[in-house]
Formats: C-alpha cells, structure tokens, sequence
C-alpha cells in the first residue's frame, strides 16, 4: 500500500495532526502558515486523506475555509452536504454546528482561517457517523 502524501496544493502538507486527532476519523495533517501573534491571524493549512473527516463541531466566532486541492466535503447539521473543490470558499458563522473532511476517493486540503481569534473556541462535538459520511459522498456524486 502506497503511504505516500501526495502534492495536494502547493501549502505545505505538514505533520501527521496527532493532537487533534481525537476528533477526527481517519488521517489528518496540518501545516501553520501564519507566524506573528501580533497580527492575530491564524491560518492553517488542513490536509485529509481519502475517507477522513473532523467530528461535528462549532467555532463561537466563526470560520473561513478556502479550498486549495482535492475534494472535500461540508455539511451544516440539518442541511445537505455540498462538495468543495479547489479554489471556493466556505463563510461559516459563529456556532453554526458542522463538519468537513475529504471524500471517500480523494485527497482534499484547504485553508482554515480562525475569525475572531480573541474570542473564538472550538467545540467539539460527536463524530460523523459511517451513515451520515456515505450519505454525504452518495448525494455530491449524482
């Protein structure tokens, strides 16, 4: 089996994203790509491999994802899920329960962008179940 990430944009891909790992099903990486504090910005480049996904979750103040390779998906609990490519972006207001993650046959990567930093948390919530994943990919592929 190849273990190898591929080039999914050209971010860095980062290490294997073991801390948060908890909350996701499947592989995750994560690169920081913002470094002064002072700014108050911080940017990660998020990299899932096929299959993976973050459990359903909140940020109290919001978050901004641009796509920047593969394909993924995102889902706002009550709403169908929608497919993400390169290059669209994703406004998610402030406690809106979600989650997002690579489909079932691609590598997908994008840009997360914490909005309102001095006041925003992430809430973790219970995983995306296997049903709701596979429903997810069935309804982007018709």
């Amino acid at each position: 089996m190849n273990t190898e990430i591929p080039k999914i944009s050209d971010f860095p891909t980062g290490e294997e994203n073991t801390g948060y790992a908890q909350y996701f099903t499947g592989k995750s990486y994560l690169a920081s790509l913002t470094t002064n504090k002072d700014l108050n910005v911080p940017i990660f480049n998020v990299s899932f491999e096929p299959g993976a996904r973050n459990n359903w979750h909140t940020h109290t103040g919001g978050q901004i994802l641009i796509v920047v390779g593969g394909e993924g998906l995102y889902q706002e609990r009550g709403n169908p899920a929608r497919l993400m490519k390169s290059g669209e972006v994703v406004e998610i207001a402030p406690n809106v329960e979600h989650w997002h993650g690579a489909t079932v046959d691609s590598w997908f990567s994008h840009l997360g962008i914490a909005c309102n930093p001095t006041i925003n948390e992430n809430i973790w919530l219970e995983p995306v179940t296997d049903e709701i994943y596979r429903d997810a990919n069935a309804s982007v592929k018709q």
